[in-house]
């Protein structure tokens, strides 16, 4: 039995929103970390990231107004830039010897990549100190292959997990649950289970199940045609990625699926599925496939709910070899990356080169 206690790791880089949810001159709030947050996209396309309480009276600044250049307070017109800058105090007459510049609400840095916004979540400590510089830290949002950087996911869904982040996170990678959750005529069932060997090893901030071949129950891949060869990666602090490539190396096609965890609260989980892909017919059963997609994570989803009411009563849980070393893994990588940043040092991958065999 083993019991590992619930934390959040900081200085590292979270999944936020998908780019196309935030158009320009908008807001949208959000809460991550238990921490409010107000993202917006200035006219010219800009996006910027900032703590949703105005200074004064702890308003929220997502009550506000957003004219795609600065956030005005809908209490007393307070004014902040992107820098979380204050520029306009309206009732000032100038004998207080007030500057509005001095006052200033605090910013995340962001970042967006292949249409997808990222946000580096440090500490408050650290946000005070000016610390915790992202550049400083060699964990970056992922770049995924086969992509042109000006994607934007063909088909996207999201979900709130009524659980802590790790629960979410240890759930959809675990490898054993699908014939009995996923319980689906598209999918395998409990009468196709057999054994399956894979090979793992270490990737940045996280691991990787090596290039192979779909299993042979694994029907969702044998739409794609011709034959597929998939290759899945973990990254702290919650993010897989599953590539697929179709075709001969000269016109090779790329079918990604994203999968980001991203914590709201000690109880509550965003899970952001995302998929890309370069063959242009499979646009044509996006209609077909977004039932599939959704209902696919609402199955995660409901046996994640049910485990929250044994939860209650028993903190800690049995974590076996072999299908359990994925989960054992993410929770090794949290102690590790949590302790190299509290000691300013580079990170070191626990992960070895192995071969795990489980049955599903």
């Amino acid at each position: 039995m083993a019991e590992f206690a619930p934390f959040f790791l900081r200085s590292i880089w979270y999944y936020a929103l998908p780019s196309q949810t935030l158009a320009k001159g908008k807001m949208v709030a959000k809460t991550l970390l238990g921490e409010p947050v107000l993202f917006a996209r200035k006219d010219d396309g800009t996006v910027f990231a900032l703590r949703d309480v105005c200074p004064h009276r702890a308003m929220p600044l997502s009550c506000g107004r957003f004219d795609g250049r600065e956030v005005e307070c809908c209490y007393h017109g307070w004014r902040f830039d992107k820098e979380g800058v204050c520029r306009d105090i309206p009732w000032l007459t100038g004998h207080e010897g007030i500057d509005p510049a001095n006052i200033k609400v605090r910013t995340y840095p962001v970042m967006e990549v292949q249409g997808n916004i990222w946000i580096f979540m440090s500490d408050k400590k650290e946000a005070e100190k000016a610390g915790a510089n992202p550049d400083a830290f060699a964990h970056k949002p992922p770049v995924l292959p086969g992509i042109a950087m000006d994607a934007q996911a063909g088909l996207w869904t999201h979900s709130l997990f009524p659980c802590h982040m790790d629960h979410a996170v240890i759930g959809l990678m675990d490898p054993a649950h699908g014939p009995f959750v996923h319980q689906a005529w598209w999918w395998r069932g409990k009468t196709s289970i057999h054994e399956k060997a894979k090979a793992f090893g270490a990737a940045p901030f996280g691991f990787v199940m090596k290039k192979h071949r779909p299993s042979s129950n694994s029907f969702g891949y044998k739409i794609l045609g011709g034959v597929p060869e998939t290759e899945i990666v973990f990254a702290l602090p919650g993010v897989r990625i599953e590539h697929i490539q179709i075709g001969q190396e000269k016109n090779k096609h790329h079918v990604i699926n994203l999968t980001c965890v991203t914590p709201i609260s000690e109880t509550q989980t965003e899970i952001t599925h995302l998929i890309y892909w370069t063959q242009p017919w499979l646009a044509l059963i996006k209609p077909f496939f977004r039932p599939f997609m959704e209902g696919f994570i609402e199955q995660d989803k409901d046996v994640v709910t049910r485990q929250q009411i044994g939860l209650k009563h028993e903190k800690s849980m049995l974590l076996l070899k072999d299908a359990d070393t994925q989960a054992r893994w993410y929770f090794q990588l949290k102690q590790e990356y949590a302790k190299a940043s509290s000691e300013s040092r580079a990170f070191n991958n626990p992960v070895p080169d192995v071969t795990l065999r489980w049955r599903s």
